[in-house]
């Protein structure tokens, strides 16, 4: 039954946000957002926590202020995401700027593939969905929700301009046939993980595990690795950044794969 509710409202949601201006999208949004902050205590306690950790010169009123923003921001995310992937491939172009993108022809011509990297920074979801449309569809690297039906739904979503979804079961090998074909695999790199093939890096001054797996992609491979970032613009509009890639290291090694995920994270 909670399944069913949750696929529903995601449905009536869309269905109501594809036929409001931009800026009742974003109220609303951050309304959502507000809402989890305040019934979500588990993940707020641990957003504040890790606040304390990076920002301890600031005050626990400006620490509050900054998980406030971020959670109304996520609240944006989810509806954005749900309008943004309505649109026809015409109306995502008009509504992005592309920076660095030849960066990205030049590593799609060198025929070894790409992974492409992000954090949960700015609206990367969104990223995908336009990067198919401007260059050539990729593999998204994704965990599976718990909800069956909401999954599909995300999955079709995420698929819309022609992006495939790789869930972890079975990643790497997919991974390795994409990448083999010349083709693009984008996946994120700020969680932390508690997997095998977890690593630690400094992150803001404290040790975090982080996936080793693009690395060690990388250095098998010889795909280019590029940070990508997605920054909202006035009017519902997006600049999508494509920055330099990360030069791979010259050794091989388990030092060698903490080096190269230091230097991306």
């Amino acid at each position: 039954m909670r399944d069913a509710i949750e696929y529903w409202s995601v449905i009536a949601v869309r269905g109501i946000a594809r036929r409001l201006p931009e800026p009742v999208i974003n109220a609303w949004g951050a309304a959502i957002g507000m809402l989890f902050y305040i019934a979500d205590w588990q993940h707020r306690r641990v957003a504040l926590a890790n606040l304390e950790q990076c920002f301890p010169n600031k005050t626990a009123a400006e620490r509050r202020a900054i998980a406030r923003a971020t959670f109304k921001h996520f609240g944006r995310v989810l509806l954005k995401l749900l309008t943004f992937s309505t649109l026809t491939p015409e109306q995502m172009m008009a509504a992005a700027e592309y920076e660095g993108d030849e960066r990205v022809r030049l590593a799609y011509a060198k025929g070894k593939g790409i992974l492409f990297f992000t954090g949960h920074f700015g609206f990367w979801e969104l990223h995908a969905l336009a990067h198919a449309v401007k260059l050539r569809p990729i593999g998204v690297l994704a965990r599976a929700l718990d909800n069956a039906r909401l999954n599909q739904l995300l999955e079709s979503v995420r698929s819309k301009t022609g992006n495939h979804v790789i869930y972890r079961q079975g990643a790497v090998r997919r991974v390795m046939k994409t990448l083999a074909a010349g083709e693009g695999v984008a996946m994120l790199i700020d969680q932390h993980m508690h997997s095998p093939d977890a690593i630690w890096v400094n992150f803001f001054r404290r040790p975090a595990a982080t996936t080793s797996t693009l690395a060690a992609l990388a250095l098998r491979t010889g795909a280019a690795v590029i940070p990508v970032f997605a920054h909202p613009l006035p009017g519902g509009r997006y600049k999508f950044v494509y920055e330099s890639p990360v030069e791979p290291p010259l050794s091989q090694g388990p030092e060698a794969i903490r080096e190269f995920t230091q230097r991306c994270t």
